[in-house]
């Protein structure tokens, strides 16, 4: 989906006229967080958002599964495939495609032992037969199924929450402190006013706050740096990608923005290669909309001439982060 525009605006008319059922939304995903959720056989880590889509997420999973793994630890990402038509539990294999298993997963499947499922009890139980001493979810945090070891909220530090209303008068799950109450950490990925705030209120209430930023490959900020540029990526928040171009140092960047998790046409390709041709600009896109650009020859020819932009999620205090995992159990024998 993509996000509305009122979704941003504190004193919009429809966030307010939607206020009510949001209300309703909220109370009903507070209960349900409420319900106890089954031990997996092996320690949970839960990276999740309090809110839909483009906060950082899963930069955020793949950072805490390759501390785990730096640690000598054996992690497993377990995430519910958004996009794919798996309902697994399966665990992602190097040939699987997005349109099976979603975007999101096979990132993960380029760092490690990845398990798709809608059922997350199923998909953990898998990954601890499979080998894995810890489960890091991405996404997950209002799913009671699983009981969680450690959860880690993360925010926009630009964006933060948006207008503050539940869905679907705001991009909001449930309501903000409720949700920090049960993680044991907020991140606040990006510098912003919304996320200072943020953080001051995970600290009254007690909760660890850690700093990150998103940092593109350095090879490709090197050649970003002073270009323009054809941006297309479907993201939660694609102004995202546009600002990480800029901090990168590309000059301008034309955004051509899709829906979240957009299963890209050949349509879609002949669009962009068009443009691409017209204005003589080079296009861009993300890793996770990099990983669908495949199946027809039209997609191949986007692929081709599309320069992946890798990100990766930097903490500015690793050992504030490392203190939060070295508390995570061991399993039964390890």
């Amino acid at each position: 989906m993509r996000a509305p525009a009122f979704w941003s605006d504190q004193d919009g008319l429809a966030g307010r006229l939607l206020a009510p059922l949001g209300w309703m939304v909220g109370a009903a995903t507070l209960a349900r967080m409420e319900k106890p959720g089954a031990d997996a056989g092996i320690p949970v880590i839960c990276i999740g958002n309090p809110t839909v889509g483009g906060s950082g997420k899963t930069p955020i999973a793949r950072l805490v599964a390759g501390r785990l793994r730096a640690g000598g630890r054996k992690p497993a990402v377990l995430l519910r495939g958004y996009g794919g038509s798996l309902a697994g539990p399966v665990l992602v294999g190097p040939d699987a495609m997005a349109a099976e298993v979603g975007d999101e997963a096979l990132l993960h499947r380029r760092d490690g032992p990845t398990v798709v499922a809608r059922d997350r009890l199923a998909g953990a139980r898998l990954a601890a037969a499979s080998g894995a001493d810890v489960v890091v979810m991405d996404d997950g945090f209002q799913n009671p199924a699983v009981t969680k070891d450690i959860s880690l909220l993360v925010v926009d530090g630009a964006h933060g929450l948006g207008n503050g209303q539940v869905l679907p008068a705001g991009p909001l799950r449930a309501p903000f402190a409720p949700q920090l109450a049960r993680a044991e950490a907020l991140v606040v990925v990006g510098a912003g006013s919304a996320g200072n705030d943020l953080a001051a209120e995970a600290t009254a209430a007690g909760r660890a706050v850690l700093r990150a930023s998103l940092r593109v490959d350095e090879a490709v900020a090197h050649w970003l740096d002073g270009r323009d540029v054809l941006a297309f990526c479907g993201i939660g928040r694609p102004a995202k990608f546009a600002e990480t171009l800029g901090q990168a140092g590309a000059r301008n960047a034309v955004l051509r923005p899709f829906a979240d998790h957009h299963a890209y046409t050949d349509a879609d390709a002949g669009r962009l290669l068009a443009e691409a041709g017209r204005t003589g600009l080079p296009l861009v896109t993300t890793e996770k909309d990099a990983v669908k650009l495949k199946g027809s020859p039209a997609l191949d020819a986007l692929a081709a001439a599309a320069t992946v932009v890798p990100v990766r999620a930097v903490i500015d205090d690793e050992a504030a982060l490392d203190r939060l995992l070295a508390g995570v159990r061991l399993p039964p024998g390890a």
